[in-house]
């Protein structure tokens, strides 16, 4: 009956990584963003998680907007013995026919229950034009399946 009247009590949003501002073959651009390292043990061990990347692009026809991630996990709270749980490439956006804005976002399951307690999730946006094209993402973690509930 929780689910139906407050979802916001069964989940947990955390930063999972910085802001990015792109411009193709400058700025930003297939540069990675740090994910930030967070603690699982204080969100009540989440099982499960989305990772959320929401994006704006302004795209050439045919030009895409890419996103790389990573997903590492390890015990020391400086992730000095980090794993890589998984990694990935996937195109987010493809610019529209006379180009033009595009807003979405990514979102990637992402199996905690492996984890150890700590976990770092950091990503890298690449534009496929040479100079024109330009991005704004973000990046969170939706967290479920604590072991304590409500949040």
């Amino acid at each position: 009956m929780l689910q139906m009247k407050n979802i916001g009590a069964l989940l947990a949003v955390v930063r999972a990584a910085g802001n990015a501002a792109v411009t193709a073959a400058g700025a930003g651009d297939a540069t990675a963003v740090p994910g930030e390292i967070i603690d699982r043990a204080e969100k009540g061990m989440p099982q499960s998680g989305v990772l959320a990347i929401p994006f704006t692009a302004t795209l050439a026809e045919g030009e895409t907007l890419s996103v790389a991630y990573t997903v590492e996990e390890g015990e020391e709270d400086d992730l000095s013995d980090a794993n890589t749980l998984a990694s990935e490439t996937v195109v987010a956006a493809t610019g529209p026919t006379g180009g033009g804005t595009v807003t979405g976002c990514v979102e990637i399951d992402v199996k905690l229950r492996a984890c150890g307690r700590y976990v770092r999730i950091g990503y890298t946006p690449d534009l496929s034009a040479s100079g024109t094209d330009t991005a704004a993402l973000s990046a969170v973690l939706v967290c479920g399946g604590m072991d304590r509930l409500p949040q």
